[in-house]
């Protein structure tokens, strides 16, 4: 059973299992439209997370490696390694995210909360809520 899809600025995520109340995997589809907004670089404290691309092209990066990933293609991110996410290209990008342990829908709708209240987001607010679950911005270079 899909839920409804979660709107965190121009992004989109459709939850297919969410699996934070029973700490087990997690997986949902991330929708990336052309040049939108996305998270800062950051790691994941509790999560390792894999990225499959379903559509489109995502430019996804993992500690020091960046790659353009196309349908068919993947990335893993370890728990505790920086990486991000971008689509500088010219159509949406869908990629199916598989966490273990899953981050939970809940993350996304406190995110959204913080992102669509209107105006520049607050930023202070965003990293309360990231680090709420876990999540560890990276240092800025």
């Amino acid at each position: 059973m899909t839920s409804a899809e979660i709107k965190v600025g121009q992004l989109g995520i459709n939850y297919l299992v969410d699996g934070s109340h029973t700490a087990s995997l997690g997986m949902f589809e991330l929708t990336v439209p052309p040049g939108s907004n996305v998270p800062p670089p950051h790691s994941h404290s509790n999560n390792e997370e894999c990225v499959y691309v379903l559509g489109g092209t995502l430019r996804y990066t993992v500690g020091t490696e960046t790659r353009d990933l196309g349908p068919g293609q993947s990335m893993s991110t370890p728990k505790g390694v920086v990486h991000a996410f971008s689509n500088p290209f010219g159509e949406n990008a869908r990629a199916l995210i598989v966490q273990s342990p899953d981050i939970g829908a809940q993350y996304f709708r406190d995110v959204a909360a913080v992102v669509n209240a209107g105006g520049p987001p607050d930023k202070a607010a965003l990293v309360s809520v990231m680090t709420k679950y876990g999540l560890v911005p990276a240092a800025p270079k």
